[in-house]
């Protein structure tokens, strides 16, 4: 009995019972767009419901990905997830961007403010938590990623010197990010640019060879036993359904928190920018965590890294995209002075942690100073918006943007310097992963440590 309660079917089951109240919630209500909590459901009811969905989905997307790893580039897989659990911060911003191109100014704002809310939640909370979730799990574990040092909060992950390619790339996004805002707002150049970026660091790795994978264990492994068309159909019904059920109920779930945090008195700017990302990065926090407690802390690092490489490119380059479609024309998706300080120390604190990983290791010093720097300037800016009014509110805060955007590039300056070596050996691997591509190598890159 025991031994049948362990099939790895078992869980899977157990996952997609979890998405089964919100799917008869979904269609009791006629599909899409049609659940809004505090109107035809209480909040609560929405955040538990589609919470759980949330939950199901994000197992069977991340099973999904580990058995694709057989068949394709594990960093192709990944790719394919990060897409896939960040599809509904794509959905939040869209919806933004739409009503903005509909003629609503204050819509272009909120736009951005949801992706560069989205985009530093999924550093200063993700990559730091993470991080020191690996660690932590570590004491009482085995994980060969993590390496145990001397001195004070000394201990460091490792990361897969393969996912070189994907830092060099979120790099050039990054350097790029700085310019936007002097063109007071997202168009067509930046459009192409960044959504170019991202296709060709697509086309890179998709040449790549598939790597020998790790061994799985539990469903993963259970599926890649089988035949390659059951496997094959396996992921697919796993990305496509997860997909789906994270897609539709993600939106339900952040209206359910954004209603219960304005019966506390949040304000709603601040809801959208913070707490309404923050539940809609869940699904890939989710998958990280599981991955990281089956000691995959190199694939969840991965997936993270990717996760932010595919919003810092397509999510701000689709925007103008979508503003265009919806006003009828070409045009630039229009922002004001708040939201370019903004997207400034957005990209400042990309280049921190991009400089942090240039040695391909972040340690749990380096893993609390994002933590630290991200949760004081969030609450800061808190503290200033319920402190006082307008227009003295949106000064004040826009003085912290700047303030912590500079300490953000003084760090990352000083520690790219500090590794200057690393930096180069991190650009060598990329320029040497794309020459394979374009040269059909289609296989692994091997570089001396």
């Amino acid at each position: 009995m025991l031994d049948r309660l362990r099939h790895p079917l078992v869980a899977v089951v157990i996952a997609l019972l979890l998405t089964v109240p919100w799917i008869g919630l979904f269609f009791s209500y006629g599909g899409y767009g049609t659940v809004h909590p505090g109107e035809n459901i209480t909040p609560g009811t929405a955040v538990l419901v589609a919470g759980l969905a949330i939950l199901g989905a994000s197992f069977l997307l991340a099973w999904a990905a580990e058995t694709a790893e057989k068949d394709v580039p594990q960093a192709f897989a990944i790719a394919v997830l990060a897409v896939l659990a960040v599809a509904p911060e794509y959905a939040v911003d869209a919806l933004y961007a739409w009503q903005a191109g509909a003629g609503s100014d204050q819509a272009a704002n909120l736009a951005v403010a949801n992706m560069t809310g989205a985009n530093r939640i999924l550093i200063g909370l993700g990559w730091s938590g993470i991080a020191l979730f690996t660690i932590f799990r570590a004491k009482s574990g085995s994980d060969p990623a993590v390496e145990h040092r001397s001195g004070f909060m000394a201990d460091v992950v490792g990361l897969d010197r393969d996912i070189a390619t994907e830092i060099t790339f979120l790099l050039a996004a990054t350097a790029f990010a700085f310019f936007v805002p002097f063109s007071g707002g997202i168009g067509p150049v930046d459009t192409l640019f960044l959504v170019g970026l991202y296709v060709l660091y697509l086309f890179v790795i998709i040449r790549g060879g598939v790597e020998e994978h790790e061994e799985n264990v539990g469903v993963p492994a259970y599926f890649q036993e089988k035949s390659k068309g059951v496997r094959i159909a396996s992921v697919l019904a796993g990305f496509a359904f997860s997909g789906a059920i994270i897609f539709t109920a993600v939106h339900p779930f952040a209206e359910g928190l954004e209603t219960l945090g304005l019966q506390y008195g949040i304000p709603e700017f601040f809801m959208i920018q913070w707490l309404a990302p923050l539940a809609s990065e869940s699904p890939e926090l989710i998958v990280v965590a599981y991955l990281v407690n089956k000691a995959r802390s190199t694939a969840g690092f991965n997936a993270l890294i990717s996760s932010k490489l595919n919003q810092w490119t397509l999510l701000i380059g689709t925007l103008a995209v979508v503003y265009s479609i919806s006003a009828g024309a070409i045009g630039t998706l229009p922002f004001d002075s708040k939201q370019a300080a903004e997207i400034w120390i957005t990209a400042a604190q990309s280049l921190f942690a991009i400089a942090i990983l240039t040695n391909f290791e972040i340690s749990t010093r380096e893993a609390v100073t994002l933590l630290v720097l991200f949760v004081t300037q969030v609450l800061a800016e808190f503290y200033v918006i319920q402190t006082y009014g307008e227009p003295a509110a949106t000064n004040l805060s826009m003085t912290i943007l700047y303030a912590y955007t500079a300490v953000y590039l003084v760090l990352g300056f000083a520690l790219f310097f500090k590794r200057r070596e690393s930096l180069t050996e991190l650009v060598g691997r990329t320029l040497s992963n794309a020459r394979d591509a374009v040269g059909g190598g289609g296989g692994k890159t091997e570089h001396a440590d």
